[in-house]
């Protein structure tokens, strides 16, 4: 602290004599200012403005703020802990990072990989909230080191843990072929057994890739990270359903509307809603034909007679050519006789 003012010299040396005095070597002006004993109520007062600041040390400022207001700066961030979700506000984005404040003493950074979308589209904007996991409270650099990523994990795995809990189904896409069946995205990668994609074994399971769909969760064990789905059984409960409506409302000689299922030798499967009717290959068409793909093509849609329902076994007979023209009823109008006409043996 210099006195120089009150004439304290440049350089000095106190040492203890005795109890109520000092001895002083000083080079300069006044009371100190030759060797001898000066007793401490000789030594001049401090003047006003440094006693001020000794007795008000946090009026000290650097940056704008007092020291204590610096001290506790530092503390603010105790409550912050590694692992941690919390929520954030973006505050910057640039190339390489972005910046998120959650209200520690310094901002934390991402990087901005993490918030580009399958399209390369940044999904943030300056000023939104989200959620982020704390890594580091503080690297070599003292830096706060936040991820999206594994804050969407973790809560995506609280999500599905709740949606097993209460059986409810999960959305998820198809994003891979994986080794005995398909890998999909639900938040986290879970696996579809490829006994589970459809109600009957599919050998093209490349044909689910990139869609999306609803899934029932079979398999759940969070410690191994381990989700197993079922869409089959999904499509079978659905199917019951429809089952149920279609019986209800099922009568010979009515029309209704089928997907063909499958088509064999002697026929086609008809899907009339949760429920396959036989559609034989001789009631496709009034002419002769080889085999039903002649005529039909799996997966189309097609308008079918019901001619005949076994409700105690659910058997159900369809017919199509019924929907037509019978060519014999105008037979006698189109033929005469020593009529000469083409015909395909």
């Amino acid at each position: 602290m210099s006195l120089d003012n009150q004439g304290l010299g440049e350089q000095s040396a106190i040492r203890p004599h005795n109890r109520g005095s000092v001895t002083q070597e000083v080079k300069g002006k006044g009371v100190l200012s030759q060797k001898r004993r000066v007793a401490i109520s000789e030594l001049p007062e401090l003047p006003s403005e440094d006693k001020e600041l000794e007795d008000q040390g946090e009026r000290l400022q650097e940056n704008g703020l007092t020291f204590s207001q610096m001290f506790e700066e530092t503390q603010k961030g105790s409550k912050f802990q590694e692992g941690e979700v919390v929520e954030g506000q973006v505050v910057k984005i640039d190339s390489d990072y972005v910046m998120i404040d959650i209200g520690y003493k310094s901002e934390g950074q991402i990087h901005a990989a993490e918030f580009y979308d399958n399209k390369g589209e940044m999904t943030v904007a300056e000023g939104d909230h989200i959620l982020v996991y704390i890594e580091r409270v503080e690297d070599d650099d003292g830096r706060l080191i936040l991820s999206k990523e594994k804050a969407d994990v973790l809560r995506a795995w609280d999500e599905i843990s709740e949606a097993c809990e209460k059986d409810e189904l999960v959305e998820g896409t198809v994003i891979a072929k994986v080794k005995g069946g398909l890998s999909v995205d639900i938040g986290v990668k879970a696996f579809l057994p490829g006994s589970q994609v459809d109600i009957r074994p599919t050998k093209n399971l490349d044909q689910y890739i990139g869609k999306t769909f609803k899934f029932k969760i079979i398999k759940f064990n969070k410690k191994r990270g381990n989700i197993v789905l079922s869409r089959r059984l999904l499509l079978m409960e659905e199917r019951a359903r429809m089952k149920e409506q279609t019986l209800s409302k099922i009568e010979e000689g009515m029309v209704t509307e089928g997907v063909i299922k499958n088509l064999t030798e002697y026929g086609a499967f008809i899907d009339l809603g949760g429920l396959d009717g036989l559609l034989h290959i001789t009631d496709m068409s009034w002419g002769r034909i080889k085999h039903p793909s002649e005529l039909f093509k799996v997966g189309a849609k097609i308008k079918v007679k019901v001619l005949k329902y076994d409700e105690e076994k659910e058997r159900v007979s369809l017919g199509y050519k019924q929907l037509l023209p019978d060519p014999w009823n105008t037979v006698q109008d189109r033929y005469h006789v020593s009529m000469r006409v083409k015909g395909k043996v």
